[in-house]
């Protein structure tokens, strides 16, 4: 395994800390072999030398899990074009520069998996996460079109979104008992170590049937979501004026359209 880290804080700058060599020390003590890169996602050389660290290191590549992400959180109002443009540039576009430096490979060897880590904050939704909330979403498009064009080459590409307790979460000030209370489960029953068999099993054959689908995963809870489909249609001979529409639309879909709930109001039971 090749572990990459930035070794940055949860806003992109970089710090002392390695989380990566402190993973590859604990896959190393449990009798694994992996090497710890520094790079940059949201640089292409970067990217490109995260793939060919694992060709050097281990002869080929097999999967891509892109997981690397920041937060720069404010209301749309408020958010300047920095704070859009670093979340955008680490999350969307290191999925990017990661998956297209390993497609190379994977084509060649005809064989390949992605695991692109998505959100609710996109799928749902989630205030004060515009950039955020874009950039996963635009994942789970990548995703979808990586999974179409790589199955004649036995690539195949599916999202997670996470429920875990990391470093991101644990920076989000608590402002009541309440939320303090709900933190302490979440802490509990939502790690990181429920979802990292899930990731393995994407990218295992065992999933070689597997590709183009977004998975959730919450504690001990697994979920298929759903992705955006036609629901119900409305039709009209000689075609639709607004003034038609205004007087159809609404009250004819009006038990079909989304309302403005978000992710926290959707997954409103503790995790399993």
């Amino acid at each position: 395994v090749v572990v990459n880290d930035f070794g940055g804080d949860l806003h992109g700058e970089a710090t002392e800390q390695t989380p990566a060599q402190e993973v590859v020390a604990e896959i190393t003590a449990a009798g694994g072999e992996a090497v710890a890169n520094g790079g940059n996602v949201a640089k292409a050389d970067d990217a490109a030398g995260m793939v060919q660290t694992a060709i050097d290191s281990f002869g080929k590549i097999d999967a891509v899990v892109n997981v690397a992400g920041i937060l720069r959180d404010a209301y749309f109002h408020k958010m300047a074009p920095e704070q859009w443009q670093a979340v955008i540039d680490v999350h969307l576009n290191g999925t990017y520069n990661v998956a297209r430096a390993a497609m190379e490979h994977f084509r060649a060897q005809e064989s390949g998996a992605y695991v692109h880590f998505t959100s609710t904050s996109g799928l749902v939704g989630n205030t004060g996460q515009a950039n955020y909330a874009a950039a996963k979403m635009g994942i789970v498009g990548l995703s979808r079109v990586i999974a179409m064009e790589g199955a004649r080459f036995n690539v195949r590409s599916n999202c997670i979104s996470p429920f875990a307790w990391t470093r991101m979460i644990e920076a989000i000030p608590v402002t009541s008992d309440e939320m303090a209370e709900a933190f302490d489960k979440f802490r509990q029953n939502a790690s990181a170590e429920h979802v990292a068999p899930v990731a393995t099993y994407l990218v295992s054959d065992a999933a070689k049937d597997v590709t183009g689908n977004i998975f959730g995963v919450r504690g001990n809870e697994i979920y298929l979501m759903s992705q955006p489909r036609p629901i119900r249609t409305l039709h009209k001979g000689d075609g639709w004026t607004p003034d038609d529409l205004a007087a159809t639309l609404e009250p004819a879909l009006r038990h079909d359209l989304y309302g403005l709930e978000g992710s926290g109001e959707y997954y409103s039971w503790d995790p399993i």
